[in-house]
Formats: structure tokens, C-alpha cells, sequence
């Protein structure tokens, strides 16, 4: 008969150089009324008293593993679940950020060395982490982890020792709890262990500091059960073997041979089962017997139902996590794995990681790497869901939602703004916002919306007309135009003075008009007056009415003939305005490259590492990582963050100033922010571009064999003042034609479909063929010019080749289609 495991795992607790008893007594359990302690009473009649020091002293390991852990295939799969993924995952050293994300990685350190390469000669990181796991579960004293450090004080080596060979020395004084360790070789030999040398790792035990707890003494009965039931159907199909049915007949005159022949068939084993078998009866009887399964025998199916439930229960996991996901749908499944993480594993893996924190300084953590865990992924999947459905409702910002991504948020005008269905209509969030989201005047402009940047207000004389005034009134403010100022005075209409100071021009003529019989006299007045008198007494038109068409006439003719055109100067300006925001980038550029040059974690390892004392092993002969140096992508994501807001303030301005001289409106349409959104863009990747060819001059450089940190140095400044000025000027000249001229373009197609354009070049010898063809060329706004068989909509068009787009400095000229 096999061995009997012990109920709940408790009689486990037997001390190894315990006397063989008579056989174990059936199991009794008692509370005893002394102090409430609980006592098991069990296996070869040795009495444990829970509650008394040293609880964990006579658990036998070895016991554990070969019928709790070998035998058992509900604890077996439980273990290997938890543990294999303490094997798979990396360990990380950092320090900042987040649960996810580290915001500084050490990359280098001995644990890192240990835990994922190489933990001793014998075994690797992976099987080492692997083995720590399933010791942490299965053992109640814990896991001891011997550390060996070099005569420097690095750590160079981490062994698992045996927990039953291990004991634990307290401290007579109680000061320190472990005075030391004991160590029993496997040749017999005590060594004795200084605490500082030993990892002692368990899961705590509610009261009792020396000792750890394990599921599998919550699981103990079960794992019994499931032992012995699958035990008693092995024994029963060896031998009783029953048949699956029996006939009786009457077997008087029957041979005795065949009678033997027949009692065979009933014998023992499991290739007889399920048979029909012949026995003899009474005279002249014949019966049958149903031997298959009885209510008795259907019952294990029901205990080892209940024993596997108890077991993964016990140990945290779920029956789809060790392979069986069948009744189960893909989101229950999916929740069952989350669970598994959330409340089984990452628990176990910081309780492993966390032994190895006394090793690092203070600012330091160590934590093993689940961010490629997907099932991790299940309730971040369900926040953005639901926080893209908040976005599209306009409830939340874009940079809300990025936060909630867990992605830095961009932190510009557009992304603060809420952005309200169906429309997708602006909020800003403050009175900065609005102005660069074209939603607010910028201080500064002058009146009104027609009124253009460095407008005055022209001073009204006693010799100007009545038509000058109301123009210059118009130019100001919005008002009735004159024919309705003069059809209301026709019609002795009542005049009422415009809310505000009374010291625009508008505002005096207004008050001009109240007052008529204090105005001074002239042709104009008199006329105003004559109008005022009757409406049965139309006179001929005078000089006012002349005037006021005269006005008219010259207004339409301004609006229709004079259209819109970018000026040199809009250029010049953003050119410069790129140009020092550039330079001042890629000064900072340059110094954060160098500094990570000289950084002792990017030369760690490598040629240019300086020992610092005499056996300092952290040198090598490999070259820098001018990848890992440079850093191209996070440069290229700061430059375009830096320019995006330059580029969308020149934007809002050329299509506020397109738009009141087409339309007299000053509307920025989101497609002119878009135009520097997407130049912007086009220089991070230029920066890219121009790191990238930094990398090759570096690695370049450092196949030199003699090339020590200050060439190296050097080398970077040198490229620097060789290619930053060309970069610059480059970058420059065409992220304002771009921007300029894409922000112009959207704002005449947001105008109307009577605006057309004309191309127009600057007339060099810089002129490109392609683009002299098109001087000159007028096309309906969003119809695009073709140039050497592609499409350009404007010039300095970001998706059209960069053979037509770059260095170009041409503009368009913008009309009404008369």
C-alpha cells in the first residue's frame, strides 16, 4: 500500500529522526481546552501542538514533494502555472515612473546578471527563479538563497539551498531574531551562514516570524482525497477487475473441466473488465446480474470533482489557466487570467523580488517585467474603451485621454480644447488657447474684425466727407453700410449712439447724425437734412449720395481686385522665428549627446570605461551604443513639440488676415492649424534624419583603434558646427513656405468656391523649371497644380516629393473669380 499523506498535510510536521512507530491510528482531531490550540494526531502516533515554537521544523520537504507535488496532478499544474512565469519574465531595475513603466532602467547590475543570465555554474537565471517559485509554495520553512560575493563585495553567485537542510539559529537576546543559519551538506558538514549571506524568503505566517505558510496545508484533506480516490480505482481495476455482467444457468452434468474453464473468466484484472461471464446455478435456473456501476463507485467522480476545486483553490488558479478553458466564453476566459495575475501571480512575483531589494540602494527597485503581459492589458483595454467614448462625446480633452492611456499628453492648444459632437466644435481651456485656436481677438489687433495688425484708426476732419466717415467707420467696426445710414435718414428713422466710448470714428458720425442741427454746415449736412424732411420730397442726388457710391464702388473694387498675397516679410519672420528655436534645440541637443558620452552607465563595459580602482571589472572592449546615445526618436518627438506651437500662431495669423481681406471674416478653419501640425511633423523627421547620419559618423569614428572619450567628443562637435547651420536654414525656409502657404490655401478654400489662385515665383535664377512653368498659372482654390507629373496644392506641399517642395519660395496670389 502506498504511503498515507496525512490530513490537510498537517502530520507532515514530523521531526526526521523520529523512531518507527506502529502503524498510524485513524486520524483524530480535537480542540483542546487548554489554550484553544489545535492538534493533529496522525501518522506513526507523533502529537504536534500548534501554536508552540518551531512549527515549521517537521515539515517534511521530501514528503511533500514525492506524494503532494509528483503525485498529484491538480498541486503539480498549480505549481508549474505560478512558477513558470517567474521563470519567463526578466527582472528590472529602476527607479520613478509608474507600475508599468520604469522612468529610469539600470542596466547593468550583478542581480540583473544573476537572475537573468547565469545564477551559478550549475544553473541558469530562468531555472533558478523557476525553483525559487515552487520552493516558496511548497515549503513551510521558506527558501534559503546563499549569496557569494567576491573580494571586491560584488555579488557573483545566488544558490538555492535545501530547505530541510537548513536550520535556523535565533538570537538568544531576541534582538536580531536569526543569530545565524546552519547548513547541512550533502557529505554531512555543518557550515554556519552569517545572516547577511542568506536570502530568507517566505510567505509570512500570521504570528510566528521564523516560520512561512503554504497552500498546500489549506489544501492538505483535498489533496489526500484526490490521492487516495485515484489510489483505491487503480487497486480495484488491478484486482477486482469486475465483469460487466453475469449469466446463471444450470450447470448439472456439466463437465468439471469446463466448469473450470468457465470460473476462469472471473479472474482478477483489468483486461476482464466489462466482460459477460458464466457461473453455474441451481438445477434448471437462469438468472442475470448487472455488475456496472453502482451509485457507490459514480460517487468519485463527484469527490475528485471537489478535491480538484479545493486544490486550485487553494493555490489561486484557474482550471483555464493550466490548459481546460472548455464551457467557458473568450471574455470569461480573459477574466479568469486577469484575476489569475492580479490576485495570484503578481503577489508572488513582488514577494520574490522584494528579497533582493536590501542588495540595491534606496532609490533603486527591483520588480520583474510584466509589461508584455497581455492579460495585464484586460483593464486597461476597458479604461481607454471607455475613455474613447467620453473623447467622442466631448467630454474629455485629447490629452485627458492620453493620461488615461497612459501616453504623455501633447499639452498644445488642441488637445486642451474640449471637442464637442457633431461638429467637432473647439472649447478652449483658457483665454491662450483661444486665441491661438482662432476663437479670440489677440490684444493688440485693434477694433474689430476687419481691422488687420499695426491698423490706425484714421482721424475724422471737418473737410471729409460724409462718405469718408461712414468708410472709416466700416474699416473699424460692423455697422449699417452707408445706403442704409441714408435710407434711415430718408425715413426720419431714430438714431441711437453705439454702445462703447464714443471715440471711434464710427461713434462720430453717429453722434453727428443725432445731433443735426448741431453739426457744422456743408454740403453733406444739408443734403442729410433735406433727406430728413419728407419722404414725398425726393430731391435730386447731391454730393453725399455721390459720395457714398463713390464708397461703394471702391470698396467692391478693393475686395475684388487687390485679393490676397503672403508677403517676403511673413516669410522672413517665421524663417527667423524657426530658425532661433532650432538652434537653441540643437545647442541642447548637442549637450545632452556629449553628456551621455561621458556617463559612466553608457561606458560601463565598454573601451572608454576608466577603472576606478585597481581589480574594477566593469571595463570591456566593446564600442559605445550610438544608438542608445543619440536617442533619435525622443529628439525627433521634442522638436516637433517645440515648433508645433510657433507654426500654429503664424497659421491662425495668415488665415485670419486671408480671410478679412477675401470675405472680411477672420475664421481659422482646423485645416490651416493641420498645415503646421503636419510641417512640424516634417521637421522632427529632418532632425531624424540628420541624428541618423550622426550615428554613422560615431560608429565610424570608433573603429579607430586609438580613439579615446575626448575624440570621440569632439567628433560630435565637429558635425555639429559642419551641418547644423545648412540644417537649420533648410528646416527653416521650409517649415514657413509650408506653413504659411498651407494655412493660406485652407483658409480660401474654407472662403468660398468663387476664390481662384495664382502661382506666383520669385523671378531668380534659384527658380526651379518646374515651378517657372506653373508662374503665372490661375486655378480654382483646391484644385492642385501639377508640376513633372505630380500634385502640388500649394507650394511648399509637405506630401508632394521634396524635389519640388524644398528651398522653394514661391507663393500664390488669391482672388475673388469676377
Amino acid at each position: 500500500m502506498p504511503r498515507q499523506l496525512f490530513p490537510a498535510l498537517r502530520g507532515l510536521l514530523v521531526p526526521r529522526a523520529a523512531a518507527p512507530a506502529a502503524p498510524a491510528p485513524v486520524e483524530t482531531k480535537d480542540l483542546l481546552a487548554g489554550g484553544g490550540v489545535y492538534t493533529s494526531m496522525s501518522y506513526a502516533g507523533v502529537t504536534n501542538v500548534w501554536g508552540t515554537p518551531g512549527r515549521a521544523d517537521g515539515w517534511d520537504m521530501e514528503r511533500v514533494i514525492t506524494e503532494g507535488y509528483e503525485r498529484s496532478i491538480w498541486t503539480f499544474k498549480s505549481v508549474e502555472a505560478i512558477s513558470k512565469h517567474a521563470s519567463t519574465l526578466p527582472i528590472q531595475i529602476g527607479r520613478g515612473g509608474d507600475e508599468r513603466e520604469f522612468a529610469e532602467v539600470l542596466e547593468d547590475h550583478p542581480i540583473l546578471r544573476l537572475l537573468n543570465k547565469k545564477a551559478n555554474p550549475l544553473e541558469t537565471g530562468d531555472v533558478f527563479k523557476k525553483r525559487l517559485s515552487a520552493q516558496l509554495l511548497l515549503s513551510k520553512k521558506g527558501v534559503f538563497v546563499e549569496k557569494t560575493f567576491s573580494r571586491g563585495g560584488v555579488l557573483t553567485r545566488l544558490d538555492l539551498l535545501p530547505p530541510d537542510r537548513v536550520q535556523i539559529i535565533p538570537d538568544d537576546e531576541n534582538a536580531s531574531y536569526v543569530k545565524h543559519f546552519e547548513f547541512t551538506d550533502y557529505a554531512g558538514h555543518i557550515r554556519e551562514l552569517k545572516p547577511k549571506n542568506v536570502i530568507w524568503l517566505r510567505d509570512p505566517h500570521p504570528t510566528d516570524p521564523f516560520c512561512g505558510v503554504t497552500p498546500l496545508e489549506a489544501a492538505g484533506l483535498s489533496v489526500d482525497l484526490d490521492i487516495k480516490a485515484r489510489t483505491y480505482n487503480i487497486s480495484f481495476i488491478d484486482n477486482d477487475g469486475r465483469p460487466g455482467g453475469v449469466i446463471g444457468i444450470d450447470l448439472d452434468g456439466v463437465d468439471s473441466g469446463e466448469v473450470d474453464r468457465i470460473q476462469k473468466r472471473l479472474a482478477p484484472g483489468a483486461h476482464n473488465a466489462g466482460q459477460l461471464t458464466l457461473v453455474g446455478t441451481g438445477p434448471g435456473g437462469v438468472s442475470y446480474v448487472d455488475t456496472s456501476a453502482r451509485p457507490r463507485e459514480m460517487a468519485y467522480e463527484t469527490l475528485s470533482s471537489v478535491a480538484k476545486n479545493e486544490i486550485l483553490s487553494a493555490f489561486g488558479v484557474y482550471e483555464s489557466i493550466i490548459g481546460n478553458a472548455s464551457e467557458r466564453t473568450f471574455n470569461n476566459a480573459d477574466r479568469e487570467e486577469w484575476n489569475f495575475w492580479s490576485h495570484t501571480e503578481l503577489p508572488h512575483l513582488k514577494l520574490i523580488a522584494s528579497a533582493f531589494d536590501p542588495d540595491l540602494s534606496d532609490d533603486w527597485e527591483i520588480r520583474f517585467d510584466t509589461s508584455g503581459v497581455q492579460a495585464l492589458e484586460f483593464p486597461r483595454r476597458q479604461a481607454r474603451e471607455e475613455a474613447r467614448k467620453e473623447f467622442e462625446a466631448g467630454l474629455i480633452t485629447v490629452d485627458e485621454y492620453r493620461k488615461i492611456a497612459g501616453r504623455r499628453p501633447f499639452n498644445v492648444p488642441q488637445t486642451r480644447a474640449l471637442w464637442i459632437s457633431p461638429q467637432k466644435a473647439p472649447i478652449p481651456a483658457t483665454k491662450q488657447d483661444a486665441i491661438e485656436l482662432g476663437l479670440a481677438e489677440p490684444p493688440g489687433l485693434g477694433g474689430g474684425p476687419g481691422m488687420g495688425p499695426g491698423a490706425t484708426v484714421p482721424a475724422i476732419g471737418g473737410g471729409e466727407s460724409a462718405a469718408a466717415a461712414v468708410a472709416a467707420a466700416r474699416a473699424l467696426e460692423p455697422g449699417p453700410s452707408a445706403a442704409d445710414d441714408v435710407a434711415a435718414a430718408r425715413g426720419q428713422a431714430p438714431l441711437e449712439l453705439p454702445a462703447g466710448q464714443g471715440n471711434t470714428a464710427a461713434d462720430d458720425v453717429a453722434a453727428a447724425r443725432s445731433t443735426v442741427a448741431e453739426a457744422p454746415s456743408g454740403e453733406a449736412t444739408a443734403d442729410v437734412a433735406r433727406a430728413r424732411t419728407t419722404l414725398s420730397e425726393q430731391q435730386q442726388p447731391g454730393p453725399a449720395h455721390e459720395d457714398v457710391d463713390a464708397a461703394r464702388r471702391a470698396e467692391t473694387k478693393a475686395l475684388a481686385g487687390q485679393g490676397f498675397e503672403v508677403t517676403d516679410a511673413d516669410y522672413d519672420a517665421l524663417a527667423e522665428t524657426v530658425e532661433e528655436a532650432l538652434t537653441a534645440l540643437l545647442a541642447k541637443q548637442e549637450g545632452v549627446i556629449t553628456a551621455r558620452i561621458r556617463a559612466p552607465k553608457i561606458r560601463k563595459h565598454t573601451r572608454f570605461w576608466e577603472p576606478e580602482y585597481d581589480h574594477d571589472t566593469r571595463g570591456g572592449d566593446a564600442n559605445l551604443d550610438q544608438d542608445r546615445v543619440v536617442s533619435a526618436a525622443r529628439w525627433a518627438e521634442e522638436t516637433t513639440n517645440v515648433l508645433a506651437p510657433l507654426l500654429q500662431r503664424a497659421a491662425t495669423r495668415t488665415a485670419r488676415t486671408l480671410g478679412r481681406a477675401l470675405t472680411g471674416t477672420d475664421t481659422v478653419p482646423a485645416a490651416a492649424i493641420a498645415a503646421a501640425l503636419v510641417t512640424a511633423a516634417y521637421a522632427g523627421d529632418a532632425v531624424t534624419t540628420f541624428l541618423s547620419e550622426l550615428t554613422d559618423v560615431l560608429r565610424d569614428a570608433q573603429d579607430a583603434p586609438d580613439l579615446d572619450l575626448e575624440s570621440l567628443v569632439h567628433t560630435v562637435g565637429g558635425f555639429y558646427n559642419a551641418a547644423v547651420p545648412a540644417l537649420v536654414a533648410r528646416v527653416a525656409e521650409t517649415c514657413a513656405v509650408s506653413t504659411i502657404n498651407g494655412a493660406a490655401d485652407a483658409a480660401a478654400e474654407s472662403a468660398g468656391p468663387d476664390i481662384v489662385r495664382t502661382w506666383i515665383t520669385r523671378q531668380d535664377d534659384r527658380v526651379r523649371p518646374a515651378h517657372k512653368a506653373l508662374h503665372g498659372t490661375t486655378l480654382p482654390v483646391g484644385t492642385p497644380y501639377t508640376a513633372e507629373g505630380f500634385q502640388l496644392r500649394y507650394p511648399g506641399d509637405p506630401f508632394a516629393p521634396i524635389a519640388l517642395t524644398i528651398n522653394c519660395r514661391c507663393r500664390l496670389h488669391y482672388d475673388t473669380d469676377d
